[in-house]
C-alpha cells in the first residue's frame, strides 16, 4: 500500500467509524471499540483494494448519501413525528444552499460583475454560511407555517409544492439575487488548504506531515468527514429532542391532535416548531450541498430529485425512527447510484429495439425507484425499522402484571384507602 493510499484509508475510516456507531449493536462499551475496528478495517481495505477512481466514487457516494440522510432527518421531524405532509423539501434545500453561497463568497467586481451577479457577498467563514443557511430556511418556514399548517394532508402537500416552486423560480428569474439562470460559481470549501501547498498555516506540523501525500483532487476525503460530523450532530440532537417531552407532544399531536389539545398542549405552536425545525435541518443540508458542489443553479433543486427521493428514503427506512431515516437514505441512494450502471448497460439493448428508447434509458432509474416505493407501501408500510412506541414505565409494569394480580392489587389499594 502506498503512503497516499494509507492516508486516504485513515481519512475514510473516520466517517465509517461515525456511521458504524449507530449500526453496531450493544452498549457504548462494545459499540465504540467495534465501530473503531470496523472503520479502520473497512477504510484501509477499500484504500488497498480499489484504484483511485473507484475509491473516489465511494467517497462521492458516501458524501451525497449523508447529505440526503440529513434531508431525510428533517422530513422525519415534520412527517414522522408530527404528521406534516411536506412536499416542499426542495424549496428549503435551495434556500439553505443559496444563502450559504451568498454569505461565504465574495461579491463580483469589475468586468466579472457584468457576467455574474449576486445580491451580496460577505466572504464569511464556512460555519457561518452553514448556520445562515439553516436560519434563513427556518425564517422562511416561520413565515409560511401559520397559513399553510391550517391545511390538512393533500391540501398541505399541494401548498408546499407550490411554495417550493415559487422559491425555485425566484432563484431562476431574479438574476440580481444569485445570478439567475446562470450558475453561481466559486463557492469556497472548508479546509481546502489542507491538501494545497504549503498547507494550512494554522495546522500543526504533525497534521501537515500526515496529509502531505495527498493532492488537491483528494479534497473530497476531507469534506466527507465534515459532512458526516454534521450528520452525527444533527442525529444526536434530534434523538435527544424526540425522546424528550417535546418529542412526545409531537407524537401525540400526530396520533390524536384533539386529545393533545384537550390536555392543555399548545397544538399550533408545537406544529409550527416542528415545521421550522425540519426546515432548519433541510437548510443545513442545502448549505453542505452547495459547498460540496462548488457551483450551483436552480436546476439542482427540482421536485423529483430533491423531494421525491427523500420521501422514498423515509418511507423505506421507517418514519418516526431516526435510525430508519438514516438507513433508508443510504439504501435508496445506493439503489439510485446502482441503477445508473443498469441504465447504461441497457442502452445498446434498447437501441436494438428502437433508437428513441436508448435516449430514454435514464427513466429506468425512476421506474425502479417507483416500483421499490410501491413494494414498500404494500408489503412493509412501517419501513425497514419500525417506530419504537414510547410507553411510560407505569403502564409498562401494569401491562406485564397478570390480570389476577392486578385485581388483587386494586382490591388491596381500595381497602387501604
Amino acid at each position: 500500500m502506498t503512503e497516499a493510499a494509507f492516508v486516504k484509508g485513515i481519512l475514510l475510516a473516520v466517517p465509517i467509524f461515525i456511521l458504524a456507531l449507530w449500526l453496531v449493536p450493544g452498549r457504548w462499551q462494545v459499540r465504540v471499540p467495534g465501530a473503531i475496528a470496523a472503520g479502520l478495517a473497512l477504510g484501509l481495505l477499500l484504500a488497498a483494494v480499489l484504484p483511485g477512481g473507484d475509491l473516489s466514487y465511494v467517497v462521492s457516494f458516501l458524501s451525497m448519501a449523508s447529505i440526503y440522510a440529513i434531508l431525510t432527518l428533517g422530513l422525519n421531524v415534520q412527517w414522522g413525528y408530527t404528521g406534516h405532509l411536506n412536499f416542499g423539501i426542495a424549496g428549503f434545500f435551495a434556500v439553505g444552499a443559496f444563502t450559504s453561497a451568498l454569505v461565504t463568497t465574495d461579491a463580483p467586481t469589475g468586468t466579472l460583475a457584468q457576467y455574474s451577479q449576486q445580491a451580496f457577498g460577505l466572504e464569511l467563514p464556512f460555519l457561518v454560511g452553514v448556520l445562515a443557511g439553516g436560519i434563513v430556511a427556518g425564517l422562511v418556514a416561520l413565515i409560511i407555517a401559520p397559513p399553510v399548517l391550517r391545511l390538512r394532508m393533500d391540501f398541505l402537500a399541494i401548498a408546499t409544492i407550490g411554495i417550493a416552486e415559487i422559491i425555485r423560480r425566484i432563484f431562476q428569474n431574479e438574476r440580481w439575487l444569485a445570478n439567475g439562470p446562470q450558475p453561481l460559481r466559486g463557492i469556497p470549501q472548508p479546509l481546502k488548504c489542507a491538501v494545497d501547498d504549503p498547507g494550512c498555516s494554522w495546522m500543526p506540523d504533525v497534521a501537515l506531515a500526515f496529509l502531505e501525500p495527498l493532492q488537491a483532487r483528494h479534497y473530497s476525503f476531507i469534506y466527507l468527514i465534515v459532512i458526516v460530523i454534521f450528520l452525527a450532530l444533527i442525529y444526536l440532537v434530534l434523538d435527544m429532542a424526540t425522546r424528550s417531552p417535546w418529542g412526545r407532544v409531537l407524537r401525540s399531536i400526530r396520533d390524536e391532535e384533539a386529545s393533545a389539545g384537550m390536555n392543555g398542549k399548545a397544538v399550533t405552536n408545537y406544529r409550527v416548531q416542528a415545521f421550522i425545525a425540519g426546515a432548519v435541518i433541510m437548510g443545513i443540508a442545502g448549505a453542505l450541498y452547495a459547498h460540496y458542489m462548488v457551483t450551483i443553479d436552480y436546476t439542482h433543486f427540482r421536485h423529483l430529485f430533491a423531494t421525491f427521493l427523500i420521501w422514498v428514503m423515509l418511507m423505506l427506512g421507517g418514519s418516526g425512527n431516526n435510525k430508519g431515516a438514516l438507513l433508508g437514505a443510504f439504501v435508496i441512494w445506493a439503489v439510485w447510484a446502482g441503477t445508473a450502471f443498469i441504465a447504461g448497460w441497457m442502452e445498446p439493448v434498447l437501441a436494438q429495439i428502437a433508437e428513441p428508447l436508448a435516449d430514454r434509458s435514464s427513466y429506468i432509474r425512476w421506474m425502479l425507484v417507483a416500483i421499490l416505493l410501491a413494494v414498500v407501501v404494500l408489503f412493509r408500510p412501517q419501513g425497514l425499522i419500525r417506530e419504537n412506541k414510547v410507553v411510560s414505565r407505569h403502564l409498562l409494569r401494569r401491562a406485564e402484571t397478570p390480570p389476577d394480580t392486578r385485581a388483587e392489587q386494586g382490591g388491596a389499594e381500595a381497602r387501604t384507602g
